[in-house]
């Protein structure tokens, strides 16, 4: 590893998303978002649907990450994520749709609704159409 630069590498169930070198990496967990540059503290969290970060020296790459773990150490990322996807892999209408069936759903205050998993669906979405602005 070069000086300055951390090992990051994204795992999801089907493959390994990214490996590569960073100045710095960002990403939200559920405490708030995270930066994290080379030679941070060691920390283990939990990864909360959102945009990560990946910047290298003269350019930054986003990916939307949903869900998982992340385990941080001096020297190296990893995040082990539910699910990892490129903007280039994202169907916006797919997206749309989903946010529009979380929200009829969060409206229709169903007394048999699971609240919790239908904000988790229209947060993905949202992250989803986000990282294709």
């Amino acid at each position: 590893m070069a000086k300055n630069l951390v090992d990051v590498e994204i795992i999801t169930p089907d493959r390994v998303f990214y490996t590569g070198e960073a100045t710095m990496i960002e990403f939200n967990t559920t405490e708030g978002e995270i930066g994290v540059y080379p030679n941070h503290i060691a920390l283990t969290t939990v990864i909360a649907p959102g945009i990560v970060t990946i910047s290298t020296e003269g350019e930054a790459v986003k990916a939307a990450v949903h869900a998982g773990f992340a385990e941080i150490l001096p020297d190296k990322v990893t995040l082990l994520a539910e699910i990892a996807e490129w903007p280039d892999e994202i169907d916006v209408k797919r997206a749309q749709a989903a946010e529009e069936r979380a929200r009829e759903r969060l409206e229709k205050k169903d007394a048999n609704l699971d609240v919790m998993r239908a904000e988790i669906a229209l947060k993905k979405a949202l992250v989803r159409q986000n990282l294709k602005v």
